[in-house]
Formats: structure tokens, C-alpha cells, sequence
């Protein structure tokens, strides 16, 4: 029998975070005036109203808001955004989802290991986790160069390659056993990590998941879909038809 520790893995932005952290951080840096607000009410702001009239799809918004506010860091410095960073968490960081901050607590009850594998920038994502006490986690790592400015590159954590690596990793650093482990998503970007686990959970999760989630038999059979709005928490067939 397998001696191995139950570890829980969730993914942030969308699953825990009622929207993305990158975003609610490129809007402070537009109010106290860091950057110039045309960089939002340009091609930023078209590509937000594209998804809010659900004329495009969320993981191509996510995409592409992320590629302007890459380009607007360049060259910021890291400590001087400190304050903002701070702000974020301070106000915005209880804006997540019952069910997910629930399920937080359970595991943290039951001593499972709880890791937190998100495409959110790493320096949001650990004052987020430090919020929730997650000791663990990977973000997309945004470089910095000697003077601490952000450099413009990064080593991005949210397509499944990069998520699948990071929990190779951590189940050979902390003796995880999959097969006992959890895993929480809602984009395609948590697919292999769903289907890593024996207890997957697909929260509020977009019609590319469940379109993947029902062509894989195996993960359809195991697998939870929580649907959270406003102030009812569903559980959902895996087969459920897609209109």
C-alpha cells in the first residue's frame, strides 16, 4: 500500500480568484498612474469588451491583456511596485470563489500538502498564498535583471506542459501520491493536471475543458464539475450537454 503524502493542487486565476490577478494589477498600475492609461483604453480595453459581449474566448483575452502588460513592465522596477502589488491582495484578494476557499480549508485540516500552480505572475501569487497560508506554489516567473527591473521575459505557468512539469517536481521533491492527490481547474491549461490526480475538480470550467473532459473517458468518470454563481454551488454531470 502507498505511503505517499495527499497533496492538493490548484490552479488560481478562475479557480480560486474570481477573475485574474494579472489583470486586477494591471489596473492599479493604470489608477496610480505607473502606466499611461491609453495602454488599457486602447487595445487592452478592445480585447476585454471582446470577451465581455462573449465575443472571443476567455483563454485568447487571458493571452492576449497578458502580451500588452508584459510589454507595459518592461523596464519597472520590482520594489517600487511593491505597494501596488500589496494593494491588490489587500483589496481584491477575498474576491474568490466559497467553494474553492472551502476546499482550502478541508485540506489544510487534513494535513494534505496544498500547492498553488498558476499562470498568475509569481510575485502576486505568493502574497496570495502567503493570504490562504499555502506554503507551496509556481507562478509564471517574470524575469528581472540586476537592478531588479523587469526584464520583459518570462517562464510562463499556465499551459499544461509547464503546469505538468512543476508537479513532476513536486512530487519527487515531497513524496505525493497521485492516485490519493486533488487537483482544482477550469481551463484547458488544467487538463493534464486534472487527469494527473485521482480526485480532480473542474470549477466554473470553460467549454474547452468540459469539451476535453467528455472526450476522455477515463477523466470523465472521475472527475467533479462545480458550477458557482452568485450564491448557489452546483454539482454537474461530466456528460452534460454543451449548448
Amino acid at each position: 500500500m502507498s505511503m505517499g503524502k495527499t497533496a492538493a493542487f490548484f490552479d488560481v486565476d478562475g479557480t480560486l480568484y474570481r477573475d485574474s490577478l494579472m489583470i486586477e494589477h494591471f489596473k492599479k498600475l493604470i489608477k496610480y498612474e505607473v502606466l499611461d492609461p491609453i495602454i488599457w483604453h486602447g487595445r487592452a480595453r478592445r480585447t476585454f469588451e471582446d470577451w465581455d459581449k462573449r465575443h472571443g474566448n476567455y483563454e485568447d483575452y487571458l493571452l492576449e491583456v497578458s502580451k500588452i502588460y508584459l510589454d507595459s513592465m518592461k523596464g519597472l522596477n520590482k520594489d517600487y511596485l511593491d505597494f501596488i502589488t500589496n494593494q491588490v491582495i489587500k483589496l481584491k484578494g477575498e474576491r474568490v470563489y466559497r467553494f474553492t476557499r472551502n476546499r482550502i480549508l478541508y485540506h489544510h485540516e487534513q494535513n494534505h500538502l496544498v500547492f498553488f500552480i498558476s499562470g498568475a505572475p509569481d510575485f502576486l501569487l505568493s502574497k496570495m498564498a502567503e493570504k490562504y497560508e499555502v506554503k507551496y506554489f509556481k507562478g509564471t516567473e517574470y524575469l528581472l535583471d540586476e537592478n531588479n527591473n523587469f526584464t520583459g521575459e518570462i517562464r510562463q505557468m499556465w499551459d499544461s506542459r509547464s503546469k505538468t512539469k512543476a508537479i513532476k517536481d513536486f512530487i519527487s521533491l515531497y513524496d505525493i501520491d497521485m492516485k490519493k492527490s486533488y487537483a482544482y481547474g477550469d481551463t484547458h491549461g488544467d487538463y493534464d493536471m486534472l487527469k494527473m490526480v485521482g480526485n480532480p475538480v473542474a470549477i466554473n470550467p470553460v467549454r474547452e475543458l468540459v469539451m476535453d473532459i467528455q472526450k476522455d473517458r477515463e477523466l470523465q468518470q472521475k472527475i467533479s464539475l462545480i458550477v458557482e454563481r452568485k450564491d448557489v454551488i452546483y454539482q454537474i454531470p461530466s456528460d452534460i450537454p454543451i449548448l
